[in-house]
């Protein structure tokens, strides 16, 4: 049975170096897109990562000149942070979106949140800040402010932290957002010059 499926498998001699080459270009063609594309940069939680893509430059500017910068990067509030699969998953599933729609060039001029990135802001506002919502300072005057917490989102009250008002980088006109290097090889930017 096994050697009958591998059979079906294994090509005839006459066309063993055509598939070993055809093979071999889809690989250096995969392994040059999964350098173009920085891929393992997106395993980790660096916000200069989320900078691959221009067009997050006034959102990381902007969170870069707020309070949150010092404890919290954009995976530790956009991600779900309730375990690590569930971290993983989302970030595969809206890499897959962002890299669709860049690649086809769909991408909104501003920017909005889906709703599932809203649910996973809203749980880790709640997750890192629930001594706030009970804290009788902030309550003294307003005892039932954060009461119906669970029928509103963080962000209705909040909406500009840590962002502020982000339309374009002139709302931070003397930002500083990190460039990524080129993955392009010198070499191939000589050939493509000419």
């Amino acid at each position: 049975m096994l050697t009958s499926l591998l059979r079906w498998f294994i090509p005839p001699d006459h066309w063993k170096v055509p598939v070993i080459v055809l093979l071999g270009i889809f690989a250096g063609l995969g392994s040059y897109v999964f350098h173009i594309a920085n891929v393992p940069s997106y395993l980790s939680d660096n916000p200069k990562t989320c900078v691959n893509c221009h067009i997050m430059g006034p959102q990381y500017a902007t969170w870069s000149h707020s309070s949150h910068r010092e404890v919290a990067g954009c995976s530790d509030c956009h991600v779900p942070n309730d375990n690590i699969f569930k971290h993983y998953l989302f970030k595969a599933m809206d890499g897959m979106r962002h890299s669709y729609m860049f690649t086809f060039r769909l991408e909104p001029q501003v920017i909005t949140i889906k709703q599932a990135g809203k649910d996973a802001v809203q749980d880790n506002c709640v997750r890192c800040h629930t001594y706030l919502l009970d804290d009788t300072k902030l309550t003294t005057m307003r005892p039932d402010i954060h009461q119906n917490i669970g029928d509103r989102y963080c962000v209705e009250c909040h909406r500009d932290v840590p962002h502020g008002t982000v339309n374009s980088l002139s709302s931070v006109p003397d930002a500083r957002v990190p460039v990524p290097s080129s993955p392009i090889p010198e070499w191939l930017k000589k050939v493509s010059r000419r």
